[in-house]
């Protein structure tokens, strides 16, 4: 485990780990980790906290296969398709170790089965990874929340799975928070995103506003390019106001980490909108002492139980 590599590619996964192993694979993976999710973790009682970090383990080793730029595109949609094949693989497994697998998969494995995932949901994720293969420009707010959604919001349905939910009025602000999310993402890593041909703040809201995709490429800081931002940020705040919903709807257990995961991204907002949206020279960060400092007013307001709930009413 201490020469565990991140990124971790699909080489990796020669070796067979049991089902402890798994989980202790990927705590490890979690663990090496700058990831904002990662402190909020703790906020779960042991069984779902391991089950966020196999998720987790997932969801990063599938970024890691797409974005790295040292390898061709061609071969990176090569991987990802066989990672799709390593997925279905150790899904259709009856054994609980899944011992010819990455060693992901064993955790993951139990995890799916566990908590009652929709495996579509994970295959929607690789899908979205494979969109980022090819430069991107992204034309209107529709397609920015069908990407979404692939990218973030699956991922938030895979995780009120495991959180615990009622109904399937969870579903809508639940992808209004991993919209919420997502397009903070976006308003951060402008700059870092060029930089790999990729552009996702829609087109129709950089003409609405004077601004476009050429000077967007070239980096022009201007009042137009500001408005463009704001609108985004106003955007994304509409989109934490309605996953405000999702608490209700969610078993005591689930709600500090949504919580945690809320405040920080909405702290990172709060921050690249005091830069001023100077984020073509800088990557703006939310320090680790405010993270820990928002998982902890998390456990203090949310006022969690220990015990697991009924399970919701669409399992």
């Amino acid at each position: 485990m201490k020469s565990l590599p991140i990124p971790v590619s699909q080489e990796a996964g020669r070796k067979s780990l049991t089902l402890k192993e798994s989980y202790a694979w990927c705590e490890e993976l979690t663990r090496r980790s700058r990831s904002n999710f990662r402190w909020s973790f703790y906020t779960l009682d042991a069984d779902r906290r391991r089950a966020m970090m196999a998720l987790y383990g997932f969801m990063r080793l599938t970024d890691d296969l797409g974005d790295d730029e040292s390898i061709p595109s061609a071969e990176r949609a090569v991987q990802l398709g066989e990672w799709r094949k390593t997925l279905a693989y150790a899904l259709a497994s009856t054994s609980a170790d899944n011992d010819s697998s990455h060693p992901l998969m064993p955790a993951l494995r139990d995890t799916i089965t566990r908590f009652e995932i929709p495996p579509q949901y994970l295959y929607d994720v690789i899908a979205g990874v494979e969109m980022d293969l090819h430069p991107v420009g992204v034309k209107t707010l529709t397609e920015l929340e069908t990407y979404s959604y692939h990218v973030a919001g699956a991922v938030g349905l895979c995780c009120i799975h495991i959180w615990g939910f009622r109904g399937e009025e969870a579903i809508p602000p639940a992808l209004a928070c991993g919209r919420a999310l997502q397009y903070t993402n976006i308003l951060r890593d402008v700059g870092g995103d060029l930089e790999l041909g990729r552009i996702y703040v829609p087109e129709e809201l950089l003409e609405a506003n004077g601004y476009s995709v050429e000077q967007l490429k070239s980096r022009v800081y201007s009042p137009q390019f500001v408005a463009v931002m704001e609108q985004m940020s106003q955007i994304a705040r509409r989109n934490y106001a309605e996953s405000e919903q999702l608490f209700p709807l969610l078993d005591p257990a689930g709600r500090p980490i949504l919580r945690a995961m809320t405040d920080t991204y909405l702290s990172l907002l709060e921050r690249i909108e005091r830069a001023r949206f100077r984020v073509f020279d800088r990557r703006i960060r939310v320090p680790a002492w405010r993270k820990l400092w928002l998982v902890g007013r998390s456990l203090l307001t949310s006022k969690p139980v220990a015990r697991r709930m009924p399970r919701n009413s669409n399992r």
